[in-house]
């Protein structure tokens, strides 16, 4: 019996750009020149893209979760930047901003939020190199309340697909995984990562080509309602 639903966020709850480069990042170039870089826009975000390439090169294996602190230290040593900790944390706060300036809202989300969470315990576990950033979309969408635990990988310290953030969620629900359902967008991350630890997964795949049953795929989190309305 599924009692509760378990959502990943990015690309599951909001739609997003998960360029690093193409929202935009005029106001963080113009705070890093004014703390004494020199390196013309262009330039500035290709370290910002060989900081974030390094970094995930260097996690892939181990898939331990990197911070925005660690980004923004990573940029500066690929722009040769030499800055104090505080100017690299409001460096990396100004790149987030802007960066998050990519994520949509789907219309009618909230309100599905609403009427499932009536009849499920509702979570999410999700990738991110912020703890904060999660939450403040939840709360600005009015929905925060309905969740009862809101994993991050950046706060547990490993990254979906590893079982670990699987296993850590379990524990704190205090739920067998034969008792939830994870919803998310990514085959490796969002299907086979739940699936791993003995939870079932549905996976967003509109066009079809993940390598998953018709039965686990659906097109839009919007149908997830009438799909669950069947448990």
């Amino acid at each position: 019996m599924i009692s509760h639903l378990v959502f990943d966020f990015f690309g599951t709850l909001v739609a997003y750009s998960s360029s690093r480069t193409s929202q935009g990042y005029r106001a963080s170039h113009a705070q890093y020149r004014s703390a004494g870089g020199d390196l013309d826009y262009t330039s500035f975000l290709e370290c910002w893209s060989a900081g974030f390439a390094q970094l995930d090169a260097d996690t892939a294996d181990t898939l331990r979760e990197y911070s925005m602190t660690e980004a923004a230290a990573a940029f500066g040593r690929h722009a040769s930047f030499e800055a104090d900790p505080d100017t690299l944390a409001r460096l990396a706060s100004s790149y987030l901003r802007e960066w998050n300036e990519g994520v949509r809202y789907i219309d009618g989300v909230a309100s599905m939020l609403a009427r499932l969470g009536g009849r499920f315990d509702l979570s999410i576990i999700t990738n991110t190199h912020d703890p904060h950033l999660v939450p403040a979309h939840l709360k600005t969408l009015g929905v925060l309340p309905l969740f009862s635990r809101v994993v991050t990988s950046v706060s547990f310290g490993m990254r979906k697909p590893s079982p670990s953030i699987f296993e850590f969620a379990l524990k704190e629900l205090a739920v067998s995984p034969g008792q939830c359902l994870y919803v998310g967008d990514s085959h490796g991350p969002d299907y086979e990562g739940p699936r791993a630890v003995g939870i079932r997964s549905l996976l967003i795949d509109p066009d079809g080509v993940a390598p998953v049953p018709p039965r686990e795929r659906i097109g839009s989190i919007l149908e997830l309602e009438s799909i669950v309305a069947t448990l």
